[in-house]
C-alpha cells in the first residue's frame, strides 16, 4: 500500500498513477484502516489535478467510497466488528470533510455527465451524509447552487443514478428545513411524482419506496413545503395510487409497502399536529378531487390486506377529522353489502368484535372518535340511535347505538372499554346529548323494569368488574357529568343504590397501581358531583359531600388519589396524541380527549374540596352576579346587534333614497329647462301669430317653407364653393403633368442619333406623347365648359338671392303674399331641381377628370421607364465601340509588327494600299453575286 502510494504522489506517467489507484481499489475492501491511514491524502489530490482522466477519477472516487462507506462484506459481518467499522466510517468521514474545498470538489465532480465519475460520486456523497449528516448538509447548504446541482441527478436518463440520486437525497433532507424548502422549490414534487408514475404508482418497485420516503422527508413537520405541495395541486396528482381494483388478492410485499408508505403521506398533509388551517384546507382539497372517496372504496373492498385496511382506517379518520363537509360524507357511505349499511356501523361491528385483530379495533376507534370530532350534527344522529322514539321495533337493522350499547355490556373488556369511549366522544362539549342521552332505557332481564343508561353502568361499576372495563366506565360518567348539572341531579338521585358507599369505599382502600387508578378516577367523578352540583337535592348538597369526603377519606388522601391519575405512564402517553396506539390491549386505559378534560377539571376540583359553606355560598352569590351580570352583558349585545343592523337597514335605505333624490332632482332640471324653452317658443309664437289665427297659419307656413328653402340654399352654395377648390386643384395637376411631358419631349428629342433599335422606341414614345397631347386638350375643353357652367350657376344663385331678399319684405303683408309666394316656390324648386342635376353632371366628370389624370400619370411612369431604358442602351452601345476602337488599335500595332518581322525574314509584303484595294474588289464581287442571287 505504501508503495502503490508513492507511484500515485510521485509518477509522472498518468498510466502509472491509474494503475496504482486501480490497485488501491481492489486493496480497499479488505485493508480499509490501511488504505483510508495512507492512500486518502494522495487520493483526494488526484482528483483535485487528474480532472481530465475519467478513469483515474472513477477508481479515486471508488477507493474512498470503500474506505468511508460501512457497507460490510459477508466475511466482515462474520467477525461481529461493526462497532469498530462504524468507527471507521465516521473518523474517515471527518478527516475527508475537514477541508470544506474536498465537499465542493465532490459537488463539482458529481456534475459531470461521464458515468464512471457521477456514479461513485454521488455514491460516496451519499455514505458521507450517512456518516456526518449534519455537518455535509451545513457545507452543502454555504456552497454555491449545491443542492441544485444535486437536483439535476432526478433528470438523469440513467435509472441507477437517478435511484442513487434519490437515496442521496433522502439522506440529504432529513432533518434539516432548509434544505427541504430549497429541494421543494427545485420542482422536486414534479419530478418524485413523474418518476412514481412512470414506475407503475403502488405497483412499482423499490424505487417508488425511495421517492415515497424522500416526499415524506419534504413534508413531515415541514408547514412551507406542505403549503407549496397543496398549492401546486399536487394533492390530486395522489388519486391514481389508490386506484384498487375487484380482484385484491395476492398483493406483493413491495405493494403492500408502497401503498402504506402512500397512506402515510396523506396522514402527513393532514395530521393533527399540523397547524389547523393548513390541514383543513389540504381535508378540503382531499374531498373535491375525489381521493376521499378513492379511501373510502378501499376501506369498503374486499380482500385488502389487514394492514392496508388499518392504515386506511387510519388516514380517512384524519381526512375527515374536524371538517365537517368530510364527516358528511362519511356518514353517507354505504358498504356494498345486502341490504347496504353505513360504512358507520359496519366499521363499530369490527370494533366491538373480540375475533378482529387489536391494530384493527384501535383504528376503527379512532375512525369514530374523528368522525365526532366538532361534529354536533353527527353526535346527534350517534345518539339518536339510543333514544326510545327512533329504535326499529322490527330488529332488522342494526343501529350504531345498538351496538355501542352492547359492546358497553359484553363480556370483553376491551369492548367494553372501546365502547365507552367511543359513546364519552358522542357527548364530548354537547350539553344538550347528555340531558337526551338521560332518557335511555336499557331492558336487563325479562320481567325486570327497565333500567336508565346512567343506572347501569354505576351497577357494572359497583360490581368490581375489570379494571379496563371500569376505567372506561368511569372516564364516561366523567364525560357525561361535567358541566351538566341535570347529569349530577340524576346520577345523586338512586334512593335504591347510593353510589358513594362504593365510591368511598374505592377510595380509601390502599390497593396496588391499577385499582389506585380506579381511585383516582373515582375520586374525579366525586369532585364533579360535587362542583357540578346544584344543590336541588337535600341530602347531597355540595357541603355534606365535603363532609362525607373530609370524615372517610380525608382531603389530603382525597387529593392525592385525585392526583394519581395525571402522574400516570399510560396518562402521559394519551395525553401525547389524539390516534391511540398501543402496543398492547392491557394498556388501552386512557383516551386523549379525557387527558384534556382532567387536566381542566383537576385543580378546579381541589379548590373547591377545601372551600367552606361560607365560601361556597359567596361564590355561589359571585356566580349568580356574574350570571346576571353575563345576561345583561348578552342582553345588551342582542340589542347592540339589533341597533347594528337597524343601523345598516337604515344606511340603505339612505342611500336607495339619496340616490332617488338625485335622480329626481335631475328630471326636475330637465323638466324646468324643457318648461322654458317651451315657454319661449310660446312667446314666439304668440308674437309671431298676433291677432287672427287664419293670418297665422298661413304666415307660419310660409316661414317654415322659407326657412327651408333657405336651408337648401345655403347648401348648395357650400356644394359650389367644393366643386370650384377641387376644380382648381385639377387644373394645378394638369399643369404639372403638362411640365413632366415637356420635359420628357424635350430629353428624348437631345437622344434623336443613337441606334436604330432606339430610334425604333423614340417614335413610338413620340406617338404616345401625340396622344397624350391630345386627351389633354379634351380635358382643357371640358374644364373650360365646367368653367362656364359654373359661372352661370353662380348667376343663378346671385338671383335666388335677390329673389330671397325681396320675399322677406312681403311677409309682413298677408293679403298680397299668397300669390307671389305660390309663384316663388314653383320657381325655386325648379331651380333647386336644375342645381342638383348640375351637381350631379359635375360630380360625374369630377370622376371622368379622375380617370384622365390616372391615365395619363400611368403614361407618364412608361415614358420615364423607356427613357431610363433607352439611356441604358445608349450608354451600353458606347462603351462597346469604346471597346472596338481599342480592339482594332490593338490588332493595327500587332499587324504592322508582323510585316516588320515578315519584311526582315525578306516574305514580301503587300502595303495597306494594295490590300484595301483588294478588299474593295471582293466585296464588289461579293454584292453582284448577292444582286444575282
Amino acid at each position: 500500500i505504501q508503495k502503490l502510494c508513492d507511484r500515485v504522489a510521485s509518477s509522472t506517467l498518468l498510466d502509472d498513477r491509474r494503475d496504482a489507484v486501480r490497485a488501491l481499489k481492489s486493496l480497499s475492501k479488505k485493508y480499509r484502516l490501511e488504505v483510508g491511514i495512507q492512500a486518502m491524502e494522495h487520493l483526494i489530490h488526484v482528483l483535485q489535478t487528474d480532472r481530465s482522466d475519467s478513469e483515474i477519477i472513477g477508481y479515486a472516487l471508488d477507493t474512498l467510497y470503500n474506505v468511508i462507506s460501512n457497507d460490510l462484506e459477508e466475511e466482515e459481518q462474520e467477525e461481529n466488528l461493526p462497532k469498530q467499522v462504524d468507527d471507521l466510517g465516521s473518523q474517515f468521514t471527518e478527516i475527508f470533510i475537514k477541508q470544506q474545498e474536498n465537499v465542493t470538489l465532490l459537488l463539482t465532480l458529481v456534475e459531470e455527465f461521464d458515468f464512471h465519475v457521477r456514479w461513485p460520486g454521488v455514491k460516496l456523497l451519499t455514505s458521507l451524509l450517512k456518516q456526518q449528516g449534519p455537518q455535509v448538509q451545513q457545507i452543502i447548504l454555504v456552497s454555491p447552487m449545491g443542492v441544485s446541482r444535486l437536483m439535476d441527478l432526478l433528470a438523469d436518463s440513467r435509472e441507477v443514478i437517478r435511484n442513487d440520486g434519490v437515496l442521496l437525497l433522502q439522506q440529504l433532507t432529513k432533518s434539516n428545513a432548509a434544505i427541504q424548502k430549497i429541494v421543494a422549490f427545485e420542482n422536486a414534487f414534479e419530478r418524485l411524482l413523474d418518476i412514481i408514475t412512470e414506475e407503475g404508482n403502488s405497483d412499482g418497485g423499490i424505487v417508488v419506496e425511495d421517492c415515497l420516503l424522500l416526499l415524506q422527508n419534504l413534508l413531515k413537520n415541514n408547514n412551507s413545503n406542505q403549503n407549496f405541495f397543496k398549492e401546486g395541486s399536487y394533492i390530486q396528482r395522489m388519486k391514481p395510487w389508490f386506484e384498487v381494483g375487484d380482484d385484491n388478492c395476492g398483493w406483493s410485499a413491495q405493494k403492500v409497502t408502497n401503498l402504506h408508505l402512500m397512506l402515510q403521506l396523506v396522514r402527513v398533509l393532514v395530521s393533527p399536529t399540523n397547524p389547523p388551517g393548513a390541514t383543513s384546507s389540504c381535508q378540503k382539497a382531499m374531498f373535491h378531487c375525489g381521493l376521499l372517496q378513492q379511501l373510502c372504496t378501499i376501506l369498503m373492498a374486499t380482500g385488502v390486506p389487514a394492514d392496508i385496511l388499518t392504515e386506511t382506517i387510519n388516514t380517512v379518520s384524519e381526512v375527515i377529522r374536524g371538517c365537517q363537509m368530510n364527516q358528511d360524507y362519511f356518514a353517507s357511505v354505504n358498504a356494498p353489502s345486502n341490504p347496504p349499511r353505513p360504512a358507520i356501523v359496519v366499521l363499530l361491528m369490527s370494533m366491538v368484535n373480540e375475533r378482529q385483530p387489536f391494530v384493527l379495533r384501535c383504528a376503527v376507534l379512532y375512525c369514530f372518535q374523528c368522525f365526532l370530532y366538532k361534529n354536533q350534527k353527527g353526535q346527534g344522529e350517534i345518539v339518536s340511535t339510543l333514544l326510545p322514539s327512533t329504535i326499529d321495533a322490527t330488529g332488522n337493522s342494526v343501529s350504531a347505538g345498538q351496538l355501542l350499547c352492547g359492546g358497553l355490556f359484553s363480556t370483553d373488556s376491551l369492548s367494553n372499554w372501546c365502547a365507552a369511549v367511543a359513546l364519552a366522544h358522542a357527548l364530548q362539549e354537547n350539553a344538550t346529548l347528555k340531558e337526551q342521552l338521560l332518557r335511555v332505557q336499557l331492558a336487563t332481564s325479562i320481567g325486570n323494569p327497565p333500567v336508565s343508561l346512567l343506572q347501569q353502568c354505576t351497577n357494572i361499576l359497583s360490581q368490581g368488574s375489570k379494571v379496563q372495563t371500569r376505567v372506561g366506565l368511569l372516564m364516561l360518567l366523567c364525560t357525561w357529568l361535567s358541566n351538566c348539572s341535570i347529569a349530577v341531579t340524576h346520577f345523586l338521585h338512586n334512593p335504591a343504590n347510593i353510589p358513594f358507599v362504593s365510591l368511598t369505599w374505592q377510595i380509601a382502600e390502599n390497593l396496588g397501581e391499577e385499582e389506585q387508578l380506579v381511585q383516582g378516577l373515582c375520586a374525579l367523578l366525586l369532585g364533579i358531583s360535587i362542583y357540578y352540583n346544584d344543590n336541588s337535592l337535600e341530602n347531597y348538597r355540595k357541603e355534606k359531600l365535603k363532609q362525607l369526603i373530609e370524615k372517610r377519606i380525608g382531603r389530603e388522601n382525597f387529593i392525592e388519589k385525585l392526583g394519581f391519575i395525571s402522574k400516570h405512564e399510560l396518562y402521559s402517553r394519551a395525553a401525547q396524541k389524539p390516534q391511540p396506539s398501543f402496543s398492547s390491549p392491557d394498556h388501552m386505559m386512557f383516551d386523549h380527549e379525557f387527558t384534556k378534560l382532567v387536566k381542566e377539571l383537576e385543580g378546579v376540583i381541589s379548590k373547591a374540596i377545601y372551600k367552606s359553606s361560607e365560601e361556597d355560598k359567596k361564590e355561589e352569590e359571585v356566580k349568580k352576579t356574574l350570571e346576571q351580570h353575563d345576561n345583561i352583558v348578552t342582553h345588551y349585545k342582542k340589542v347592540i346587534r339589533e341597533q347594528d343592523q337597524e343601523l345598516e337597514e337604515l344606511k340603505q335605505r339612505i342611500n336607495t333614497l339619496t340616490s332617488q333624490n338625485e335622480q329626481l332632482q335631475a328630471t326636475v332640471t330637465q323638466q324646468v329647462s324643457q318648461i322654458q324653452q317651451h315657454k319661449d317658443q310660446y312667446n314666439l309664437l304668440k308674437v309671431q301669430l298676433g291677432k287672427d289665427t287664419q293670418h297665422h297659419n298661413s304666415h307660419s307656413d310660409t316661414f317654415q317653407m322659407n326657412g327651408i328653402q333657405m336651408e337648401e340654399v345655403s347648401k348648395l352654395k357650400d356644394e359650389l364653393e367644393e366643386w370650384k377648390n377641387k376644380h382648381e386643384l385639377l387644373q394645378g395637376q394638369l399643369r404639372e403633368k403638362d411640365c413632366v411631358i415637356e420635359k420628357l419631349k424635350s430629353s428624348q428629342l437631345e437622344m434623336g442619333t443613337t441606334e436604330q433599335s432606339s430610334q425604333t422606341s423614340r417614335s413610338g414614345g413620340l406617338e404616345h406623347n401625340n396622344e397624350l397631347q391630345k386627351e389633354l386638350e379634351m380635358l382643357r375643353s371640358q374644364i373650360q365648359l365646367q368653367s362656364g357652367e359654373i359661372s352661370k350657376l353662380q348667376i343663378e344663385n346671385q338671383k335666388l338671392q335677390v329673389m330671397n331678399t325681396t320675399a322677406d319684405p312681403l311677409l309682413g303683408d298677408s293679403g298680397a303674399t299668397a300669390a307671389n309666394n305660390s309663384e316663388l316656390e314653383g320657381r325655386l324648386e325648379q331651380e333647386i331641381k336644375q342645381l342638383k342635376s348640375e351637381v350631379k353632371a359635375l360630380s360625374e366628370e369630377k370622376e371622368s377628370l379622375k380617370q384622365h389624370l390616372d391615365s395619363s400619370s400611368s403614361t407618364v411612369a412608361i415614358l420615364q421607364d423607356e427613357k431610363s431604358k433607352l439611356q441604358q442602351e445608349v450608354a451600353e452601345s458606347k462603351k462597346e465601340q469604346d471597346d472596338l476602337l481599342v480592339l482594332l488599335a490593338d490588332q493595327d500595332q500587332k499587324l504592322s509588327a508582323l510585316k516588320i518581322k515578315l519584311k526582315d525574314l525578306g516574305v514580301p509584303v503587300e502595303d495597306e494600299d494594295d490590300i484595301e484595294s483588294g478588299d474593295q474588289g471582293d466585296e464588289d464581287e461579293d454584292g453582284d453575286e448577292e444582286e444575282q442571287d
